[in-house]
């Protein structure tokens, strides 16, 4: 992963994203015809490749970030 980006998706959120993403591309390059099966299918395909990533431009306009979590060896 790039060092500049840091991940602000958590991981149940990633593998939602990724599959629905999947099955929004099947759907609308598959099986819907037309305008709204493009825009199907390129809605599942950014939404497959933020998952993937995991990072979403959305959320750093929104400033929203992963809670920071603690590890056991911090705590005294």
């Amino acid at each position: 992963m790039c060092p500049f980006i840091v991940r602000n998706i958590s991981d149940a959120e990633r593998i939602i994203r990724m599959v629905l993403g999947v099955f929004g591309m099947l759907l609308g390059f598959l099986f819907i015809q037309g305008p709204g099966g493009t825009l199907l299918g390129i809605l599942g395909g950014l939404s497959f490749i933020t998952g993937a990533a995991g990072w979403c431009g959305i959320y750093v306009l929104l400033k929203k970030e992963l809670p920071v979590e603690e590890s056991p060896s911090e705590e005294k």
